[in-house]
């Protein structure tokens, strides 16, 4: 069962940290691409529309699993320590808590991930948002 130990320390902490890493990547790619975008160029609101959510579910969806591998992997640590628990019989408890702990960080580490990511894609909605009420200002309700 040692392979599942190091499959949620390592597996699941370094899947949300590549998660992380994505979420946070996009979001600077998305936020570049608001700050640069001329939507005077566009014609058609739907066009731009497309052109400026591109990406932004990735984002989303990262936000709204993370807890949920988090959970995941608490829930395996768990299973692990109780499973250890089982074949040796007697434990010390300072053993059992140490297992427990360690087993509720990657609950912690989803949250740490998901949390940011929520934020960050809301701002940049709002963001998109903005940039078509900018449009419609410009273009009138003609192109909607």
């Amino acid at each position: 069962m040692e392979w599942l130990k190091i499959a949620v320390d390592y597996g699941m902490i370094g899947l949300l940290a590549l998660l992380s890493v994505i979420a946070i990547a996009i979001a600077i790619e998305r936020y570049l691409v608001y700050r640069n975008i001329r939507i005077e160029t566009y014609t058609d609101r739907k066009e731009l529309e497309l052109e400026l959510t591109k990406k932004l579910h990735i984002i989303a969806t990262i936000g709204s699993n993370a807890p949920y591998i988090g959970l995941l992997g608490t829930v395996l640590g768990i299973m692990l320590t109780f499973y250890t628990m089982g074949i040796e019989g007697f434990m010390d408890t300072g053993r059992i808590m140490v297992g427990l702990a360690l087993a509720l960080k990657v609950t912690a580490v989803g949250l740490v991930v998901a949390i940011p990511s929520v934020a960050i894609y809301n701002l940049l909605l709002r963001r998109v948002k903005v940039l078509l009420m900018q449009w419609e200002v410009k273009n009138g309700r003609e192109g909607v």
